[in-house]
């Protein structure tokens, strides 16, 4: 329990200093790396509560893929940071008004499992009920696929359009750029794609 205490306040402290430095950074490659950090002291403290699976999406869909994406994006675009943080002050008090609000949740539902658990009757659903210990992946993964089947094949199809509109309207063809013409590649044949030729000696191919 010790040892669990140690890593549990280890780890909120490095989460809590990542956070801040994630704002108050001057470099956006640098508040990305420490969001990058801010997701992996998160997902410990998920492995301390068991939920597992959590950690594992945090670390695998936000730090592989979303703060990899931020970090690219920002190293790529040509953005003038400078201009961006001039209205940092402007906003700072409903910045402290949320800030506040949202420490008074995370307070309310810290006192809330402390003094009545944390209900995981209620957390846990009846796909475990078979007697067998189940972890979370293995549990989530049942009810997911069973009970929430169309909705996650929905949700797969939706994301499917959405990426096909993104391709769709980003593409551009403009005039002067080779582009692949994989027809004439698959039907390219030896008489049309090669041309022998008998140059004399001391005389070079021409075109």
């Amino acid at each position: 329990m010790a040892l669990q205490a140690i890593a549990f306040y280890l780890m909120s402290a490095v989460t809590l200093v990542a956070g801040f430095c994630v704002v108050s950074a001057r470099n956006p490659v640098h508040s990305v790396l420490w969001l990058i950090l801010a997701f992996f002291s998160a997902a410990g403290l998920f492995v301390l509560l068991g939920a597992e699976f959590l950690a594992m999406l945090l670390v695998v869909v936000y730090v592989g893929a979303v703060a990899v994406l931020f970090l690219f994006v920002v190293m790529m675009l040509d953005v003038d940071f400078t201009a961006l943080r001039q209205g940092f002050a402007q906003y700072m008090p409903i910045g402290l008004l949320i800030a506040v609000f949202l420490a008074a949740e995370m307070i309310l539902v810290a006192t809330t499992v402390a003094t009545k658990g944390a209900a995981k009757d209620n957390l846990v659903p009846a796909a475990a009920g078979s007697g067998s210990e189940l972890s979370n992946a293995e549990t989530i993964g049942r009810v997911l696929y069973t009970d929430y089947v169309y909705f996650f094949q929905a949700a797969g199809l939706v994301l499917l359009v959405a990426m096909i509109g993104a391709i769709v309207l980003t593409l551009r063809h403009k005039p002067g750029v080779k582009r692949q013409i994989i027809m004439d590649q698959v039907l390219r044949t030896p008489k049309t794609g090669m041309r022998i030729v008998n140059p004399k000696s001391g005389e070079g191919i021409g075109e």
